[in-house]
């Protein structure tokens, strides 16, 4: 059972595991679903996720399975099943390429000085994400990295919230991995989102409501307790 038990959070070694074959998956769980025999790239990480990608969807694997899960190899099959005991099986026909490769130690995502300071003023100011909102921690872990912010909505209600400069989709992607895997806590669901920018593009916009996600456009410069001069006529 290759790399599913290796530590892969920010800060220690990492390996990832590609396969490339000819393949046919079927994921049984809350939904069925499959996909017929085809050559695809399978990516085992050392956090225990494991995705099939096809050679489009830069940004979504085909099907995925996220930590914590298993993977058991017998002959011809890959079967990875997670805690609620859905399993996604993958028929392997033919194998073409296996290989392991040693990534190193990633030092994490370094945001930059106004993104990193306006995480640090919406955590000082949750109120200004929604009313009644109160911060229960910064940097939130997962099992795939930390959430920006944790917080508590005016119903007790469990909320995370991804902080930007600029709201694209890959913002709203990432935030919607952190939400599929926190809302299998017990202890924190139903988690809903919050994607909170200085500017939010409206195809993020639409993917985040689709998504169920609320979109906060914040003042950079109101939190930071700055008043404009200019004359404004309205």
């Amino acid at each position: 059972m290759p790399l599913a038990g290796d530590r892969g959070v920010l800060g220690y070694p990492r390996r990832v595991r590609l396969v490339i074959a000819k393949c046919s998956v079927d994921y049984v769980g809350r939904l069925s679903a499959h996909l017929p025999p085809a050559t695809r790239l399978l990516m085992v990480k050392a956090d225990g996720s494991v995705s099939i990608h096809a050679d489009d969807r830069a940004y979504k694997p085909l099907n995925w399975m996220s930590p914590p899960c298993r993977l058991e190899e017998a002959p011809g099959v890959w079967r990875v099943v997670n805690k609620a005991g859905e399993e996604l099986r993958i028929t392997l026909e033919e194998i073409f390429q296996d290989t392991s490769y040693e990534l190193g130690v990633d030092p994490g995502l370094r945001k930059d000085g106004v993104e990193a300071h306006l995480q640090e003023l919406l955590a000082a100011n949750p109120g200004a994400l929604g009313e009644g909102f109160t911060l229960v921690r910064r940097e939130y872990m997962t099992a795939i990295g930390p959430v920006d912010l944790l917080c508590r909505d005016a119903n007790s209600g469990s909320v995370a919230v991804e902080v930007k400069r600029r709201g694209d989709i890959d913002g709203v992607e990432q935030l919607t991995r952190y939400l599929e895997l926190m809302n299998r806590d017990p202890l924190l669901s139903p988690v809903v989102g919050v994607f909170a920018a200085q500017e939010i593009k409206p195809q993020a916009r639409v993917l985040a409501t689709d998504r169920g996600i609320r979109c906060v456009v914040v003042d950079y410069d109101k939190l930071r307790g700055i008043v404009k001069d200019e004359l404004t006529l309205f």
